[in-house]
């Protein structure tokens, strides 16, 4: 059983929901992220999302484009995010995902990559831009399959689709709440139960829902539905506004703390 099976596993015994939690490796410099990560895990954080930069991250709104310029500006490439998730495994045991656009890994090389994650101890890897027709390259490439895939899962995403995605992904699911880019807020809950429903027709693994989750309800009420939830713009934008405050570790342990406590309130 790896590390993200026997996370859910445990979090079903202590009757909880997965917070998986996303970062931009590198922002807004390498000390001060490898800071505030440790201070996310030592707070409660169940899955850790470590976001490659990338120069056009199509897919993310503003505050996560902001995020990742700064964290290429400090010179963070993908050799880096997985030396940072090796110095985090030393220190925490929870699940790793290499959250990344196609680009850098097939810069890297899909095998190089494959071999380094694991060493460096991730769990999995979700490339928002890769479906899984076009997979193949980079998976084929894998010598193994130590590293879960992670797939995405739209609202606008028909059945014969779902079918295909769950197919080929592994650790679990990432259920997009809305259409449109990361940071948009409002969620509305009866559309994403019924989506909820219709995956759960297709697989067993864990569904975890994010985009336009923010507020301690939001993650109260997605965590009645969904097996986790999943935060990335509400904390890199705590980050942006904390920028020079010398507090910013103790700040997101602090908002950590009260999303994992809202995971907890499920009845």
């Amino acid at each position: 059983m790896n590390r993200i099976e026997k996370t859910f596993e445990n979090l079903k015994i202590k009757g909880e929901k997965a917070l998986v939690g996303f970062v931009s490796a590198g922002d807004p410099d390498i000390y001060e992220s490898f800071k505030l990560i440790a201070a996310m895990c030592e707070a409660g954080l169940d899955i850790l999302e470590l976001g490659v930069p990338f120069s056009d991250p199509t897919a993310d709104g503003p505050v996560i484009q902001r995020s990742s310029l700064r964290a290429l500006k400090n010179g963070i490439n993908l050799k880096g995010v997985i030396e940072l998730t090796k110095k985090i495994r030393e220190k925490t045991s929870i699940p790793i995902i290499l959250f990344s656009y196609y680009n850098p890994i097939l810069s890297y090389s899909p095998k190089a990559f494959y071999y380094d994650a694991v060493s460096a101890g991730a769990d999995g890897v979700l490339v928002v831009d890769l479906p899984p027709e076009e997979s193949d390259e980079m998976t084929s490439l894998f010598s193994g399959n130590e590293l879960s895939v992670i797939r995405l899962i739209a609202p606008t995403t028909p059945k014969d689709r779902i079918s295909k995605i769950t197919a080929s992904g592994s650790g679990f699911l990432y259920l997009v709440s809305k259409t449109g880019v990361t940071g948009s807020y409002g969620i509305n809950t009866l559309e994403i139960s019924q989506k909820i429903d219709e995956i759960r027709n297709f697989t067993k693994l864990p569904i975890c829902v994010g985009f336009g989750i923010s507020t301690d309800n939001d993650v109260k009420e997605v965590s009645r539905i969904a097996d986790g939830v999943v935060i990335g713009s509400a904390f890199e934008k705590l980050i942006e506004e904390n920028l020079n405050n010398i507090d910013l570790a103790s700040i997101i342990k602090d908002k950590v703390s009260k999303y994992k406590l809202a995971t907890k309130i499920i009845a």
